[in-house]
């Protein structure tokens, strides 16, 4: 039986209803699915008091009732919740594909040639760098479960706008740092915005909200301006990666 071996993890206070674990072992594969397997075992776990348990890159929030919990006692459900991991061999949910069409440029895409400009190389090549990768969705941010990844390989770390938009269209496709991420919702944004999918990926009358988790796989794929309209409004799907039974 192969089994996971998590990262080694430290455990920080974050105000009295709430800790943070970060994983330690420098791998970031590794310390990546540590924090996700644990939050998705302490939300399994049952624990009277314990509220949700919310992953990024490196870390986990744990977040729980005062009057009903320690963090002393939270502590404990975190290294109980490692050795589980660690004499599991459950591989976790398999990954799902999404298959993003991204119209680049012009009113899409308005920071496309400044990006192009900064890095040193083509319109053309931004946009064969960014749709050429495959990107795992790492962790939900900001606005309504947007999808994080990590960035395109372009050669310099992309930089914020020093003015951040007051408004970003639902489906803005934008880049800083070496990260990635869709809006799924109109919101102030200070991403370099490179691009945007007529698909919508957050629906209000869904459950869950948006159709993807972290784990999953996403392809950009680019589409002509005229083609926009034919997926305007469809709404984003998933195929499971892989060879299936």
């Amino acid at each position: 039986m192969q089994t996971f071996v998590p990262s080694a993890v430290e455990v920080f206070d974050s105000g009295i209803a709430a800790v943070r674990a970060v994983a330690t072992s420098g791998d970031a594969e590794r310390d990546w699915s540590t924090v996700h397997r644990l939050a998705g075992w302490l939300e399994e776990c049952g624990a009277e008091g314990l509220h949700g348990a919310v992953p990024t890159y490196d870390s986990v929030l744990v977040e729980f009732d005062a009057l009903a919990l320690s963090a002393r006692q939270i502590r404990a459900f975190i290294g109980q919740g490692l050795r589980q991991l660690a004499l599991s061999a459950d591989d976790g949910a398999a990954p799902r594909e999404f298959d993003v069409p991204v119209v680049y440029g012009g009113a899409y895409g308005p920071d496309l040639e400044f990006l192009a400009e900064f890095e040193g190389i083509s319109v053309e090549d931004v946009i064969r760098i960014h749709s050429s990768k495959t990107y795992v969705i790492r962790c939900f941010g900001a606005p309504a479960g947007s999808p994080m990844t990590d960035g395109p390989d372009f050669p310099t770390p992309v930089p914020r706008l020093k003015d951040p938009r007051l408004s970003v269209p639902a489906g803005a496709v934008a880049v800083a740092g070496r990260q990635a991420v869709i809006a799924p919702a109109v919101a102030p944004g200070g991403w370099q915005v490179i691009g945007r999918t007529p698909l919508t990926l957050l629906d209000l009358g869904r459950d869950p909200l948006v159709p993807y988790r972290p784990g999953d796989i996403l392809r950009f794929r680019p589409i002509a301006e005229e083609d926009f309209a034919a997926y305007e409004g469809h709404p984003m799907e998933a195929r499971f990666a892989g060879p299936q039974p």
